[in-house]
Order: structure tokens, then C-alpha cells, then sequence
């Protein structure tokens, strides 16, 4: 039996050493010192010593089993010391490298020259208004002399909301709310967000940003409208840029002309942007409808207007040469990280 107790001493011991996770020493032990283990099997075996080796062989038995118990406690205590060196040796941190920088967000290419605008327009006493993104059909198309069996409504590939509201369709709308509350003369653009039902494409999305501008008066007319048109895309394209008045149809003014702007992108020689035509429609404008002016309760005999409703996405576009309309909602942070 000494002989088996000591076979038994120097499995366990071998076991040990070899051990590598904490569950491996806790098995260990359950093996030789649990309740059911090899020393305690042993220790019930004892009858089977002679009676003159009896004390020595429990006083083996005792001496072992606690000899077993410190060894693995200590070898737990040197797994989990070690463990904990290794954690800490990749948290470290070195004090001496320097700092990861922050990034910074940018500001978006469509509001930088929205701001550009609005402050050209600032200097020359233009007020700066706003309104609802979601609009009544009164301000979108009623008073804007657009009644509701109107064949201009088709053309304006609206988004409906349920309770009969619509998400608008431009910012001319801004022009009724603000004659409303204010006397001629007036001067105000009104920038905003606005939407259209319809496919997108390389120069069509389906939200986008303009900007409306409106200047009632006596005695204005389309000379001045020019006049403003011309001022406003030298001060944001930093020179002169070519650019056409074509007859345009808006129920909203009278006449009504389209302004295009050469293409920067293509240099007039025809891409996807300007649809192969050299041109990109950019200023719908004209005088304002004696209809509308009626509407608000302003006498068309004493003052008259010019509106335009500038788009801001194709303006960006011909300032730094981009070349899909879509790239600004795309969320991709690489362009917005150019401006």
C-alpha cells in the first residue's frame, strides 16, 4: 500500500506540472482528493494494511493530501498571476506615442454655398426666410395660380400625405407666406429642402435643396431680374460664366423664362449632366403673375416682381465639377470629406 501511495504521489505531482488552464488543476484535484478520488479510495482501503504500518500509512495519506491541495492552490494562483500579466501587458499603454486625432466632420457642399448666397444676398437687404418642409396645397399650388384641374400640377410629381397635405414640390411656396405677412417693397430669399416624385439620375434626385428669391417693388422688371442673375454666378463662380434666357412656362410668373448656365462639367461639349445639350437649366425665374400678386392682396397696377427659384445641388455640381446629382445623399463620406 506505501507503494501505491507513492506511485499515486508522483502520477499526481506529474499531472500538475503538466497542467495549463485553471479547469485542468481544478480536475486534478477532484482525481485525487475529491470524495471519490484515488488518495480517498486509499484511505477506505486501509483495513488492508498491517496493523504496525496503520499509523504510518495515514499519517502518509494526511501529509500527501495536503501537500496535493497546497501544490494545486499554488499552481492555480500562478496561472491566474500569470494570466492577469499577460491582460495587462496588452492593455498597456504607452504615454510616450502620440495621441490618435479626432476626426472632424465637414460642412456639406450644398449648405457651404447656401451660406455663400445668403450672405451675397444679405449685403444687397434681402431678408432670409423659412417655412414648412410639409406644405398645404393652398400655399403650393393654389395661391401660386395653380387651381386644382391645373395641368401644371402633373408636372410636378408630387408626394402626397394621407390627411391630403404634400411634401413641396419647390420654394416658391415661401413667396405667398411671406407677402402675407409683409408689405412692398420686400426683398427675401427663402432656402429649404424640397422633394419631387420621379427617377433619379446623373442630374435629377428626388430631394434636393433650392433656393427661392423674390423682390417686389414698383417699377421692376426683367432687366433687373437679369441684372441679379448675372451678379449672384460671377460672385459664386469667381468670374463670368455664359449663360442663356429661354422662354419658360410657370404659372407663377409672367413671362416666365428659363436661365442655363453653360456646363462646367463638360465645357458645353455634352455629358450626362447637361444631357448632351452643352447647357444645365439652373434659374427658373420672371416676373411675378399679376395672379399671384392678387392673391396676396398686393395691387399689380402699383408694384411688380421677378421670383426665381435657384437650384443649389446643380449649382454645387458647376462649381467643383461633380458629376452625379446622387452623390450628395449618398452618405459616403469620402465626398463630403473633399469640401
Amino acid at each position: 500500500m506505501i507503494n501505491r501511495l507513492q506511485q499515486l504521489e508522483k502520477d499526481a505531482l506529474a499531472e500538475i506540472n503538466s497542467a495549463v488552464t485553471e479547469e485542468h488543476f481544478l480536475n486534478i484535484k477532484t482525481k485525487y482528493l475529491g470524495r471519490k478520488g484515488l488518495l480517498t479510495g486509499l484511505l477506505r482501503n486501509i483495513a488492508q494494511v498491517p496493523d504496525d504500518e496503520k499509523p504510518m500509512f495515514g499519517k502518509l495519506c494526511n501529509e500527501l493530501k495536503n501537500a496535493l491541495t497546497v501544490k494545486i492552490d499554488e499552481a492555480v494562483q500562478q496561472y491566474a498571476r500569470r494570466n492577469k500579466e499577460e491582460l495587462l501587458a496588452k492593455q498597456k499603454i504607452d504615454v510616450t506615442l502620440p495621441g490618435s486625432s479626432i476626426k472632424c466632420g465637414r460642412v456639406h457642399p450644398v449648405l457651404q454655398i447656401r451660406r455663400e448666397i445668403c450672405s451675397f444676398f444679405s449685403s444687397f437687404g434681402f431678408s432670409i426666410v423659412e417655412g414648412p418642409e410639409i406644405e398645404l396645397d393652398y400655399y403650393n399650388f393654389e395661391a401660386l395660380n395653380i387651381p386644382k384641374d391645373h395641368p401644371a400640377r402633373d408636372m410636378q410629381d408630387t408626394f402626397w400625405t394621407e390627411d391630403g397635405n404634400l411634401l413641396r414640390t419647390h420654394t416658391s411656396c415661401m413667396q405667398i407666406r411671406a407677402m402675407q405677412r409683409m408689405k412692398p417693397p420686400m426683398r427675401l430669399i427663402a432656402p429649404g429642402r424640397v422633394f419631387r416624385y420621379e427617377a433619379t439620375d446623373a442630374s435629377h434626385e428626388n430631394t434636393f435643396y433650392q433656393m427661392e428669391g423674390l423682390m417686389i417693388d414698383r417699377n421692376i422688371s426683367v432687366s433687373n431680374l437679369i441684372h441679379f442673375m448675372k451678379t449672384l454666378l460671377r460672385e459664386i463662380f469667381k468670374r463670368d460664366v455664359k449663360i442663356r434666357l429661354r422662354p419658360g412656362y410657370f404659372p407663377f410668373v409672367e413671362p416666365g423664362f428659363e436661365l442655363d448656365i453653360n456646363c462646367l462639367i463638360c465645357g458645353g461639349s455634352g455629358c450626362p449632366v447637361c444631357k448632351q445639350s452643352g447647357w444645365v437649366e439652373l434659374l427658373p425665374c420672371g416676373l411675378v403673375h399679376p395672379n399671384v400678386l392678387k392673391n396676396v392682396g398686393i395691387d399689380p397696377s402699383e408694384f411688380t416682381g421677378f421670383a426665381f427659384g435657384l437650384g443649389l445641388n446643380r449649382l454645387v455640381m458647376m462649381r467643383y465639377g461633380i458629376d452625379d446629382i446622387r452623390h450628395f445623399l449618398s452618405g459616403d463620406v469620402r465626398f463630403v470629406e473633399q469640401f
